[in-house]
């Protein structure tokens, strides 16, 4: 039976493709997107465009931070299922505009969580970030970690979502679900991450920037099984653990019916790789700008997805030679860039 979505952060590169996916399989969406100029605002109307045939998608401009249209969504539609994906991403960038960060993810959040509990949703999905595991060293990352300890404000703001959405579940009984996002690439990715920054610069004869002098790790996860992720833990209505335990608090899941997994790869990959692959797909070197380590940054991160595994069925496989060369042939054939 086909269920109404609303998936926020419709015009951006998560919300986009996961729109895209519950309208393929005959779903109803609702897109929401304030389409910020936070980066070029015509990728993201390219990116509504491949909903816009869709009899079953409507899209509403607003901004979740707008407390009045929040209010005014919810009271007139009703939602069997909320994607919140809309957030102020990047964690560099939270150092130079702070204020974004705490009314897009953290008031923001708060009128999605207000508009779910009154709107009488049935389970609210949201998007976490890897970001989270701050200072932990301890590879893989697990959900079962502690993550009390942010390196960006950025990471913060992910942080209280979970604490937040765990509160609306315990209160109103609320089912909730965190999803822990990996590095996240793929085609009509965003201009500000490290493959698109990349591509452009080789492309266009420019150093590009590498940071920690390339002694970097990442679980670079590609974006069809972010939203495979996505859509199989949207299905799945958390219950209550009933295995719980006070004196032993789990992090991953709870007395009340809340949630949260990783969706990452799990099979992290050097930076310095990744951008070999990058010149192989090109067929051009990259010429490197090596740079220091940028203050928010991590080192290494690897995803740990077991509790995604087991309960929906499904493990991120994508390959990066597979993943990075699907957003090149999309690059060159959406910029009309000639190889």
């Amino acid at each position: 039976m086909a269920r109404r979505y609303l998936v926020t952060g419709a015009a951006g590169f998560i919300g986009a493709a996961t729109a895209l996916r519950l309208l393929e399989r005959g779903d109803e969406v609702v897109g929401l997107d304030n389409l910020s100029d936070y980066y070029d605002v015509s990728l993201k109307e390219a990116r509504l465009a491949r909903l816009a045939p869709f009899p079953a998608f409507r899209f509403v401009r607003a901004d979740v931070a707008d407390r009045a249209a929040m209010r005014a969504l919810f009271a007139a539609e009703r939602f069997d299922c909320v994607i919140h994906l809309a957030a102020q991403a990047g964690v560099r960038y939270s150092l130079e505009n702070p204020d974004a960060y705490v009314d897009t993810n953290l008031v923001g959040f708060g009128n999605i969580l207000e508009g779910c509990r009154h709107g009488g949703v049935g389970h609210l999905v949201f998007a976490s970030s890897s970001s989270v595991y701050g200072a932990n060293t301890r590879q893989p990352f697990s959900v079962h970690d502690n993550v009390d300890h942010p390196l960006s404000l950025y990471a913060a703001t992910k942080k209280a979502n979970e604490l937040m959405a765990h509160t609306y579940a315990h209160l109103y009984g609320l089912p909730c679900t965190g999803l822990r996002f990996f590095t996240v690439y793929g085609p009509w990715g965003r201009p500000d991450m490290a493959l698109f920054r990349f591509t452009k610069g080789i492309l266009e004869g420019r150093p590009i920037p590498v940071y920690n002098r390339g002694r970097m790790v990442r679980d670079f996860t590609y974006i069809d099984d972010i939203v495979e992720g996505v859509v199989r833990v949207a299905d799945r209505i958390p219950a209550p653990d009933p295995t719980w335990d006070g004196d032993r608090p789990d992090p991953a899941t709870s007395f009340a019916p809340y949630r949260v997994y990783n969706i990452g790869n799990g099979r992290p990959v050097e930076l310095m790789r990744y951008i070999r692959v990058l010149e192989a797909c090109l067929g051009r070197k990259a010429e490197m700008e090596l740079l220091p380590m940028q203050p928010g940054d991590v080192p290494a991160t690897q995803a740990d997805t077991t509790e995604l595994e087991a309960d929906t069925g499904f493990a991120p496989s994508t390959p990066v030679e597979v993943g990075v060369q699907r957003f090149v042939d999309w690059y060159c054939d959406f910029y009309g860039v000639r190889r």
